[in-house]
């Protein structure tokens, strides 16, 4: 899951950041309103987080601009100002949560968890439990298993596997992967994603006559129950 944060206090949004990565999101933050519209209008996010008080634009100027061109990425507003007003303009203008400051991080991931649930297209990419044949993976524990076998997993294989889980069946290149578990300004090999299959294979399929991870040669990965 990839995330856009924008907050203007640089130490905040650091450590929003760092929560998010430990987490497992991959992150892209910005620190003034019109770099986030910049983000949002040509990046591809899950969900993004941005204060409301910002230079350049403030956050309802960026959601309200966002928002006309079409764009549909649920956003959470972080702000000091928690008048009844404020709450209700933000949520009119197309916000999908908005969290008071100061707040626990604790909230915050729960507050993400429930934005994407909330506003995914299809019951698949919004439930916590998302299974494959007998591959089972709990987004909110963050746990993966396969017949009933715990499988230990970093935050970047969690989050490629959960990517193609939510995707059964379709099949996803590089720069899809890119796109959806790294942030914005990764400049790495896109082999790389290649690697990170070659662990979740070992893991995953490895001892198992189905074989869920699959090649399409030329084009990519699909993650599907065996044939």
């Amino acid at each position: 899951m990839r995330v856009l944060v924008a907050e203007d206090e640089a130490s905040l949004n650091t450590v929003i950041k760092k929560t998010l990565m430990d987490n497992g999101y991959a992150v892209d933050g910005v620190f003034r309103g019109d770099d986030a519209l910049d983000y949002l209008s040509s990046g591809v996010y899950d969900v993004a987080i941005l204060d409301v008080m910002m230079p350049g634009l403030d956050g309802f100027e960026v959601l309200s601009s966002y928002r006309k061109e079409g764009g549909s990425t649920p956003v959470i507003f972080l702000t000091a100002r928690d008048s009844i007003k404020d709450r209700v303009g933000g949520l009119d203008i197309g916000a999908d949560d908005y969290l008071v400051k100061p707040f626990s991080f604790d909230e915050l991931l729960a507050r993400i968890r429930v934005v994407l649930r909330r506003s995914a297209s299809q019951a698949r990419s919004c439930s916590d439990i998302l299974s494959v044949s007998d591959l089972v993976l709990d987004r909110a524990r963050r746990t993966v298993k396969r017949n009933g076998r715990e499988i230990s997993l970093s935050s970047k294989e969690f989050a490629i596997l959960e990517y193609m889980m939510v995707n059964e069946g379709i099949v996803l290149d590089r720069e899809d992967f890119i796109a959806h578990a790294w942030d914005y300004g990764y400049e790495g090999e896109s082999n790389v994603i290649d690697v990170y299959i070659r662990y979740l294979r070992k893991k995953i399929d490895d001892g198992y006559d189905e074989k869920l991870i699959q090649t399409v040669r030329g084009t990519g990965y699909v993650l599907r129950k065996g044939e």
